[in-house]
């Protein structure tokens, strides 16, 4: 396989050379995604030349990025969603004894280099890597010392080893649970290392003690979102799907928008009715209703969806974009959502309107209107609603429209 491997020409490895890339992360993301889809491609009919691969891979991907700007968090999040796939093409590959410890020591001098630090999640999985009970053991073994002092209580033992989760993670794998808790037992350990504990009490059974334990940890410096969505992944498995629902369900699946916060809940849950996740959702987040529209309107509760746009602010553009893309299917619907983006804009709402936006929303109104048979009402209703602002920004683009 070493030969193979040696003979195989890799297009990432002359692109991810020390220092290759600039400060703008763009080209650099960019090389990322390139490389993990040539490791993936290989993988399909090579496994074991697809993980070597990602082994050099990840051993270029620190010294390469060095100098590339992460203010913007962009390159971490890229080489962070790199690892998530290369690390089970290693850790599934059909590799001997041999390959497979070859790997895994350059992985750890490569994690051990790691300054920025890119690659340091590498640790969390390195017991998926190890393949096997018994070389996670054995890992393990090389681990524990090293790391019980860097977690001791006495604080002239204790530090950083960047091998701590590596350790932790190679203990859970070779199912050493016991250790673990005792492990991490000290009231100062952070979560990250805590996090394990309960999983490895929730491995042994108890799994209302682990539930116990990780609502134990929280504080200012854990993640509230990792314990929920702990706790939600350890009732789930326990087939207490409505209680992990109840519990942990809206909190669990927050995404970057309000509308991939209810895609994610609802694939979670199923069973649950979208009006009813909809409704735990706007509730817990008060003075936000109108965020939801979005989320209503996918779900095709287009009353839910106006009575939360009509509620609190919703930004314009969302509801011009609903007005346009059903005038056709859902006139009604439509022709209300282009008034009530024309409402928030008359009210001065929206992030970076122009003009063209304000004609926007006033046409895909009037579309929306002439289908639904009411353009006449539509208007008036328009024109008095510029009318109460006739200084105002939507009344300087509209008011000659509309005689104003």
């Amino acid at each position: 396989m070493m030969a193979k491997a040696e003979a195989h020409k890799w297009e990432f490895k002359a692109r991810f050379r020390r220092h290759a890339f600039g400060w703008k992360s763009q080209p650099a993301i960019q090389r990322v995604k390139q490389a993990v889809a040539e490791i993936k491609k290989v993988g399909r009919t090579d496994p074991v030349l697809a993980a070597d691969g990602a082994v050099a891979f990840i051993e270029r991907i620190s010294p390469a990025l060095k100098h590339v700007d992460g203010s913007s968090g962009a390159i971490g999040t890229a080489v962070s969603n790199a690892l998530a796939e290369l690390v089970p093409i290693i850790a599934g590959a059909p590799a001997d004894a041999r390959t497979r410890d070859a790997w895994l020591e350059r992985l750890w001098d490569a994690h051990e280099a790691d300054q920025i630090p890119y690659i340091e999640r590498l640790g969390d999985h390195w017991g998926e890597l190890c393949a096997s009970k018994d070389l996670a053991s054995r890992w393990a073994d090389r681990l524990v010392g090293i790391t019980r002092m860097a977690l001791s209580p006495d604080p002239n033992l204790r530090g950083h080893f960047h091998g701590t989760s590596a350790c932790l993670s190679a203990l859970f794998t070779a199912g050493r649970y016991p250790e673990i808790v005792e492990l991490v037992a000290a009231d100062r350990i952070i979560w990250p290392y805590k996090r394990w504990a309960v999983k490895a009490l929730a491995a042994m059974g108890k799994k209302a003690e682990a539930i116990q334990y990780a609502e134990s940890c929280r504080s200012p410096w854990a993640s509230d979102g990792d314990i929920d969505a702990l706790c939600e992944e350890i009732l789930l498995l326990s087939g207490l799907v409505d209680e992990a629902y109840r519990r942990y369900g809206v909190r669990a699946h927050r995404g970057g928008t309000y509308l991939a916060t209810f895609r994610a809940v609802a694939k979670k849950y199923p069973h649950k009715k979208p009006g009813e996740i909809l409704a735990d959702l706007v509730k817990s987040t008060p003075g936000d209703e109108g965020k939801w529209f979005a989320a209503a309107k996918e779900a095709g509760l287009y009353d839910e969806a106006l009575a939360l746009a009509s509620r609190t602010p919703c930004d314009p553009k969302t509801l011009t974009r609903a007005a346009r893309d059903l005038a056709d299917d859902q006139p009604a619907f439509a022709m209300r959502a282009g008034l009530l983006a024309l409402h928030w804009l008359v009210q001065g709402y929206g992030y970076e309107i122009t003009g063209a936006d304000v004609w926007a929303a006033y046409s895909s109104t009037l579309k929306a209107a002439e289908k639904n048979g009411t353009a006449r009402d539509a208007r008036e209703q328009i024109k008095s609603m510029v009318a109460e602002r006739p200084g105002g920004f939507v009344a300087q683009i509209l008011g000659r429209e509309l005689g104003l």
